[in-house]
């Protein structure tokens, strides 16, 4: 932990590698990282740093009728990182250009528990199950839409339910005065 005067006090927890999370400024999360990895093999302290990952998930995305597989950030303006927190690696990840602070009451770094990183790193599902990537889905419950194609192309209608796993968004219509559910792909509709 961080005294008032900015140091860190030796303790037996020190000789072990615990994971922290840093606030970094947002969309340089990359370069960031490998300023840090940079300046660990420069001050030769590769031992008392294990891994810095920024939490990232798949998602797919339909543009131009053409199907892409995109990362998306899973929590923008953060880095994980894994260290033996002491004065010298305080320092070194504090002093990088664009590092915010660690998370943590009060200027003490609060090294995360082992459930809470396997959660936030997506580890908690079977190591051997592939994750298929997500679909984005750029629509909410309740937002006008107009049907692009299909058998009720040019109808506008209010989305009702989005199921994100099979792609699909259930649209209200009206068909005869009366409000009808169809169900599309996500990639058939666009916001009016």
């Amino acid at each position: 932990m961080i005294s008032e005067t900015g140091t860190v006090p030796a303790s037996d927890d020190d000789e072990q590698m615990h994971w922290y999370v840093l606030k970094v400024q947002s969309n340089r999360e990359k370069s960031i990282r490998d300023n840090i990895k940079r300046r660990i093999l420069r001050e030769g302290m590769d031992a008392l740093f294990g891994e810095i990952i920024i939490p990232t998930e798949k998602v797919a995305e339909t543009k131009g009728g053409k199907k892409r597989i995109t990362e998306r950030k899973l929590y923008p303006g953060y880095i994980m990182i894994q260290m033996i927190l002491n004065e010298e690696t305080w320092f070194l990840v504090r002093e990088t250009s664009g590092v915010g602070d660690f998370t943590g009451a009060a200027n003490k770094p609060s090294p995360m528990k082992p459930q809470e990183i396997q959660r936030m790193l997506g580890l908690e599902t079977a190591k051997d199950e592939v994750a298929q990537p997500k679909i984005k889905i750029e629509f909410v419950p309740g937002d006008t839409v107009k049907i692009k194609e299909g058998t009720f192309e040019s109808f506008e209608g209010a989305v009702d339910s989005i199921d994100e796993a099979n792609g699909r968004v259930t649209v209200l219509i009206e068909i005869f005065g009366r409000s009808t559910p169809v169900e599309l792909q996500y990639w058939q509709i666009e916001v009016v």
